[in-house]
């Protein structure tokens, strides 16, 4: 696990997906004044360079972002997805991208707080160095799962739980799913977001209903689930298709809000010519 390095996928299609729905999720949290706290259980370095050798080696921000960032079209939730990337720029020049935590960080307010958790000592470093003096912001190189017990509930029983492993590993796929129903057990309202690869191992094919039965069973609003394919198996059927987006008591915005996204970003990142999307929700939610 420690061996992944986020900087070499930033900005991809996966991550496009990924922080339109956490930045979705944070702006609704933000129409109501009490504070809320975001807990990152992988949090990775916070942001990393476009331009350095780890981003282009594969280009992957490419087909994601920069697909993306001349378009003047673009459905609401990503368009407020380009203005936080454009504002961790500094201008209109891509040469950087935002990780999740500075997604949160750009629309966090004075009364909330952030948790964010890296256990790479290099991406930990330069986490702590960009957030970790921030007031209200707690950085630890620790393990993120492990995050929970500590951190749930907050004491404004408003909170969002981001859980973005690499999936290197396999005991990742049984990790993430009894951190959601911890998470659920510990805070029942915590909407909890899950980041989860389309990739051909029964794992990964598994996850999406076992995450879908334990919200069923824990959350009080349902569960909402974005998938995006974009891309298919290389000829020994490796490669990651796309990925997915679950999430435990999703804002009531949250579904309208993505249906014109889906099939935006099915279109203009597709990589193959049978790219689709996906949007699914539980009847509770």
């Amino acid at each position: 696990m420690l061996a992944y390095r986020h900087a070499f996928h930033a900005g991809n299609h996966a991550d496009v997906l990924k922080h339109t729905v956490l930045a979705q999720v944070l702006q609704h949290m933000n129409l109501k004044d009490k504070g809320w706290r975001y807990v990152d259980t992988h949090a990775g370095a916070g942001g990393y360079s476009l331009q350095g050798d780890y981003a282009q080696k594969k280009a992957e921000f490419a087909q994601g972002i920069g697909k993306l960032w001349e378009r003047d079209d673009l459905p609401e939730a990503l368009a407020l997805l380009k203005d936080i990337v454009r504002g961790f720029n500094g201008g209109p020049e891509l040469r950087q991208y935002p990780g999740s935590p500075a997604i949160a960080h750009a629309l966090r307010r004075e009364q909330d707080q952030l948790r964010l958790y890296e256990a790479h000592p290099t991406d930990y470093k330069i986490l702590a160095d960009y957030l970790g003096t921030e007031p209200g912001v707690e950085v630890k190189m620790a393990d993120g799962y492990g995050s929970l017990k500590s951190t749930l509930p907050p004491p404004t029983r408003r909170g969002v739980v981001l859980i973005d492993p690499p999936y290197e590993i396999k005991t990742d796929y049984v990790r993430v799913l009894g951190a959601l129903r911890e998470a659920l057990e510990r805070f029942a309202d915590a909407t909890v977001i899950i980041w989860l690869p389309q990739l051909r191992l029964i794992e990964a094919t598994q996850l999406p209903q076992r995450l879908k039965a334990a919200a069923d069973i824990g959350a009080k609003k349902g569960w909402l689930m974005a998938r995006l394919t974009v891309a298919q198996a290389d000829a020994r059927g490796f490669g990651m298709l796309g990925s997915s987006v679950f999430v435990a008591n999703p804002p009531h915005t949250l579904h309208a809000a993505l249906q014109p996204v889906l099939p935006y970003l099915a279109r203009e990142l597709a990589q193959f010519d049978s790219a689709k999307s996906a949007l699914d929700r539980s009847s509770a939610s």
